[in-house]
């Protein structure tokens, strides 16, 4: 879901473990080379995938043919 929202940029609602939520785009996930992974933010600091307890669309996607080639 958060490789999609920064691909797609999609907005998502992320839940952390410790009970916050908030609203934000992914930018990217990294994997460092410790081997810790993280979510890069637009608006927020990025944050370690182990303190997201859940992500989930902010929004319904809606169907669309943009990007689909014809044939």
């Amino acid at each position: 879901m958060l490789e999609e929202s920064a691909r797609l940029h999609r907005p998502l609602v992320v839940e952390l473990k410790d009970g916050r939520s908030f609203t934000d785009e992914a930018r990217d996930v990294v994997t460092e080379p410790s081997g810790d992974e993280w979510a890069v933010f637009r608006f927020h600091d990025r944050l370690s995938l182990d303190a997201i307890s859940s992500c989930r669309a902010a929004a319904p996607v809606e169907p669309t043919y943009r990007g689909k080639s014809a044939r």
